[in-house]
């Protein structure tokens, strides 16, 4: 099992028991169809949920874990619409649409399940009356708004080239009078640079970066082997390609992994760091492979860059060589339709080419 699940499993087995007992019927129902990090979510939600309705006194019970489910049979329209507004405007942590939507569509999940699937010892479904059943959740964005978001705000096919080479080499002379930033740009270039590369060149996620061990690499087949997001088969990795522009770097990278980062024999990790005042290399987090993006872009002149927009500029060059279905299955996409993205970001790209003139 990848980390991140392991870290969400502990974590959803330590919140469940101050759930009710029947959202841990729902949780275990759930349970091998779902990831740790989807049910996560989905206890999160819930907790928030059912703090609302105390704070509210729209419940007699003294906890979250004491809340009837008789009590969900009794809350009319006009309660999820206070719900919903006091999740858009409390002071706190106030949701954007998107998060509102989720949190309703957790919401409805769990009483669709007590009201249609879950009986009692009778045959009766658990929950008599379905409020959420009323409750309309609009699609907050489509494909074509999400593509309008991110133009302008990705690497077209040159300039994919152009960072690799910033990362690799260009970002020593932007630095060169900063003696600590020079000093630890030349110790992790390599590493940078594999990782940029490696992103820009499959259209990996952080997450499946930060997972990867040494052994998940092939590079005569040119495949990495991950968990993808959203599969909760613990036993099975996907394989995901890159291009043959990525192997130098990887090679590269292989061959100084352990005599620089020198990590302790049990150390997997494909792609480590040496924290300050530790001599051994450990697994590079994911928030240092955000931060080691960012730093780059920066200086490259493209600020908003990210590793997920590192991954939208793949999925995009990707999608113009080749078709939906399989830009879907590189980027491990559920539905055509996230993939649809690309299809409106090229709009634009497909416009301009057919009228651009010989060379």
């Amino acid at each position: 099992m990848n980390l991140i699940k392991v870290k969400d499993r502990l974590e959803l087995e330590k919140r469940l028991p101050s759930m009710p007992w029947y959202v841990e019927k729902f949780i275990n129902y759930k349970l091998p169809d779902l990831s740790p990090s989807s049910l996560l979510e989905y206890v999160r939600d819930y907790d928030t949920f059912f703090s609302w309705l105390l704070a509210e006194g729209l419940t007699s019970a003294a906890s979250v874990r004491e809340i009837p489910i008789t009590d969900l049979e009794k809350l009319h329209m006009e309660s999820i619409d206070h719900f919903k507004m006091f999740l858009a405007t409390r002071k706190e942590n106030a949701n954007v649409r998107t998060t509102i939507s989720r949190k309703l569509s957790s919401l409805r999940s769990l009483f669709h399940y007590l009201s249609q699937i879950a009986e009692d010892e009778d045959f009766y479904p658990l929950l008599k009356r379905n409020v959420m059943a009323k409750v309309e959740i609009k699609r907050t964005h489509k494909p074509k708004d999400s593509a309008a978001k991110l133009e302008g705000k990705l690497l077209q096919e040159s300039e994919i080239i152009e960072f690799i080479g910033y990362v690799k080499n260009g970002y020593a002379e932007d630095v060169a009078r900063n003696k600590q930033a020079l000093y630890s740009y030349e110790l992790n270039k390599t590493r940078d640079t594999c990782i940029v590369s490696l992103i820009l060149h499959s259209g990996l996620r952080v997450s499946e970066v930060y997972n990867l061990n040494v052994d998940d690499i092939d590079l005569k087949k040119k495949l990495v082997y991950v968990y993808r997001k959203g599969k909760n088969d613990d036993t099975f990795k996907t394989p995901v390609y890159f291009r043959q522009e990525a192997i130098d770097e990887l090679s590269l990278y292989l061959e100084l992994r352990q005599p620089q980062y020198k990590p302790v024999k049990r150390e997997k990790a494909l792609f480590l760091a040496v924290a300050n005042g530790k001599k051994e290399g450990e697994r590079m987090t994911k928030r240092a492979i955000q931060e080691m993006v960012i730093k780059y872009a920066k200086r490259f002149g493209k600020p908003y860059l990210s590793v997920h927009k590192l991954r939208h500029s793949f999925a995009t060059d990707y999608y113009l060589r080749n078709d939906l279905y399989k830009t879907q299955e590189q980027l491990g996409h559920a539905s055509p339709e996230t993939t649809q993205i690309y299809a409106h970001l090229t709009d634009k790209t497909m416009a301009e080419a057919i009228d651009k003139p010989k060379e």
